[in-house]
């Protein structure tokens, strides 16, 4: 049996949002960039576009000291691999508050308002390895904050991945048969506290990873494919994927507490159904409809209570594993310019690029035209285990312009992630530097961000998130 737990009235009070209080919208703050923008410039891209709510995966106390008054609400992250301290420890719940928390809430500090325990730890493919840490991890946390006095503002969540439920119908949704106990014990908790159950819906990885996938069912524009659920009929993916989890919040006992969408998006880059113009069209289909009030048939006018769009930024140094387009979900490029029209119905009009961002020199790293490339494999290899490769992928954005121009591609994206230093060009007297921008089409040449704009941490300079795909997959394709 679920342990019991006591409803509090804030917790009551709480129940009430979803049918007074419109959807807001939120942005994913990730930061595994290979040139990260300075947490102040991208505070100012928040604020420009008057963005009022970011989720983090960690609690990077240099982010954290750029949000301090800043109003924007924020949610900060415990990665899983750290759940299983919290959870074994009172103690080390206790530290984590008072070193990640306790120094920067407050009075003209960060307003923290959630922290997100743990990251989609119920995913099928971690086969249950953070499951246990969970509830202890929730119960110690929740000990901390009323030490610290936080915990009548500060909520626990668990973002979980929407592959914690599922059926052919959404009416028959229901959590995976080894979740049905801890899913009643997670939702018994938000509900005490006051907490929303936050999910991570992502229609593009349903069309990605299935060929029979209807794509006119994945975005907004109406589908010949409707699914038929009794007197309910369900246009797109997201409403009948929203509604498997409300029936299977409803079959345990908690089909009223609050959803919250942790991440939702479309990337541009690195896979063929990954592109400009879809991101853009499901992004403005997703917003307009979240804000158009209507609800789901299963929560008629009744829509999430806040939904973070997935991402902020690309993040050029994210694992490849579930995909090249990992690195691509941004609304914004690395460098904070808006990749494509959107508005987030923010009273903003359309995404307004970030100011002063400072690049490095405009030159570039290409392929001389005189030399021999008979041994350019190699030259690959290095660029491409340090730099980001994936736009030179099958459906790529770089895929098409032909040999010289994805071996110049590799070439200046290692040369940037090495700040342009004279060496990183030269690759056995191959490479050349040249002042005449060789971007092409859709496929652009970036140029760096220099040390004066991005943080102390901004850019990785090692091997570290070696690309091993690359090796494989591209190298053949050029030489």
């Amino acid at each position: 049996m679920p342990p019991h737990f006591t409803v509090t009235v804030s917790a009551l009070l709480f129940l009430l949002l979803p049918f007074t209080t419109p959807t807001s919208f939120g942005v994913n703050w990730g930061t595994l960039s290979l040139h990260r923008l300075s947490p102040r410039t991208a505070l100012n891209l928040l604020h420009r576009n008057r963005i009022s709510k970011v989720k983090m995966f960690d609690s990077d106390p240099e982010v954290m000291q750029a949000l301090a008054g800043s109003g924007i609400e924020v949610m900060v992250g415990i990665p899983n691999e750290e759940l299983g301290s919290v959870a074994g420890s009172a103690e080390a719940a206790d530290a984590w508050v008072k070193g990640k928390l306790v120094g920067f809430v407050g009075r003209n500090g960060v307003d923290v308002r959630y922290i997100a325990v743990g990251n989609e730890p119920f995913l099928t493919s971690y086969s249950g390895q953070y499951q246990s840490y969970v509830m202890p991890a929730l119960l110690n946390l929740q000990q901390s904050l009323v030490k610290a006095n936080l915990a009548s503002y500060i909520k626990l969540v668990v973002p979980c991945n929407a592959d914690a439920y599922g059926s052919s119908l959404p009416s028959q949704g229901a959590f995976r048969p080894e979740l049905t106990t801890i899913m009643t014990q997670l939702a018994s908790f938000l509900n005490s506290n006051g907490s929303p159950f936050v999910v991570n819906i992502y229609p593009f990885l349903s069309l990605y990873g299935n060929a029979d996938f209807p794509q006119d069912y994945a975005f907004f524009e109406g589908t010949n494919h409707a699914v038929m659920d009794g007197s309910n009929v369900y246009y797109n993916a997201f409403d009948g994927n929203y509604d498997t989890l409300v029936a299977a919040l409803n079959r345990i006992g908690y089909g009223q507490i609050p959803i919250v969408i942790g991440e939702i998006g479309w990337p541009t880059d690195g896979a063929l159904s990954a592109n400009l113009t879809a991101a853009r069209v499901f992004n403005q289909g997703l917003v307009n409809h979240v804000l158009s009030g209507k609800g789901t048939p299963l929560r008629p006018g009744i829509p999430p209570v806040a939904v973070y769009l997935f991402s902020l930024l690309d993040e050029g140094a994210k694992s490849t594993l579930p995909g090249n387009f990992e690195r691509h979900w941004g609304i914004f490029s690395f460098d904070g310019q808006a990749k494509y029209r959107l508005n987030l119905g923010l009273g903003n009009g359309l995404l307004k690029n970030a100011r002063d961002v400072s690049y490095l020199p405009p030159r570039w790293c290409v392929v001389n035209p005189t030399k021999d490339l008979s041994t350019v494999a190699n030259n690959l290899n290095l660029a491409c285990s340090v730099a980001d490769c994936t736009t030179l992928v099958y459906g790529g954005s770089c895929n098409a312009i032909g040999a010289k121009g994805n071996i110049s591609y590799a070439f200046n994206s290692y040369y940037q992630v090495l700040k342009q230093n004279v060496q990183s060009c030269d690759f056995d007297g191959i490479g050349m530097v040249t002042f005449l921008d060789p971007s092409i089409r859709d496929c652009r040449f970036l140029v760096g961000i220099s040390d004066s704009d991005a943080s102390s941490s901004n850019y990785i300079d090692t091997p570290v998130f070696i690309a091993f795909w690359s090796l494989f997959a591209i190298v053949p394709m050029l030489v």
